[in-house]
């Protein structure tokens, strides 16, 4: 997938301000930033749900998913039920195959029958994903997939996303959690006031953090206080 000069304006406020990068087949791309830094409205844009004011995307191949931050799930269906709704809206020629795909994909095979409301919010949001990956998608976008999950299901739940790299789908994910992004992403897309500060690797952005920081040595400790000192060099 490339971005080319990505812009988007709403009202006087420019959203993004030519975004450009790209990702290669089976990479998990981290999208960070402070709140309003456009995060979301690149996903949404990639995602083919905004109309970007300028600009385009690419993608080689295949579909691309979408899961937003709210689970987009029917509580009082069970987990079955609400991938079954799902393929059909997808219009798959064969919905119970599809189905069980995912059910086995997600791991979520033995709580098939179960209630949707009942599950945790870690068991949720990989439902969300597997209706996400219902279109076999060969990039699947991820607006903060983590949020008010505890570190068990944040663990399992990054388990499950990394399989999905592994099997060659590009993931593009956003997140304000820095130590996240830099435990799980392979490459780094710092945005802030909608602008592309950095695109490259963890460790690349982390000798750019040292760089940058009053005491480079606190980079080693304090990542995300050196992070936020690096956005602030950078008027941000």
């Amino acid at each position: 997938m490339q971005a080319r000069g990505l812009t988007k304006r709403f009202g006087d406020r420019d959203a993004l301000k030519g975004v450009s990068f790209e990702a290669a087949p089976g990479e998990l791309v981290a999208v960070i930033g402070p709140n309003g830094a456009g995060k979301t409205t690149l996903l949404s844009i990639l995602a083919g749900i905004l109309t970007a004011d300028g600009g385009d995307v690419v993608v080689d191949s295949g579909a691309v998913g979408w899961v937003p931050q709210q689970a987009a799930l029917y509580r009082r269906l069970t987990v079955e039920e609400n991938l079954l709704l799902f393929a059909r809206l997808e219009k798959h020629p064969d919905p119970r195959a599809s189905v069980e795909e995912m059910l086995e994909l997600s791991g979520l095979g033995e709580r098939r029958g179960e209630i949707v409301a009942r599950l945790s919010g870690g068991n949720q949001q990989r439902i969300n994903i597997a209706i996400g990956l219902l279109s076999r998608p060969s990039v699947l976008l991820l607006d903060e997939p983590s949020v008010g999950l505890d570190p068990r299901q944040r663990a399992r739940l990054w388990e499950f996303v990394s399989g999905l790299a592994v099997r060659g789908t590009t993931v593009i994910f956003s997140t304000h959690d820095i130590q996240e992004a830099e435990r799980y992403g392979r490459r780094m897309l710092v945005l802030a006031d909608g602008e592309a500060l950095f695109d490259g690797s963890a460790e690349e952005l982390r000798e750019a953090v040292r760089h940058d920081a009053a005491d480079p040595a606190a980079s080693d400790n304090d990542f995300e206080t050196a992070f936020v000192t690096y956005l602030q060099h950078r008027g941000h």
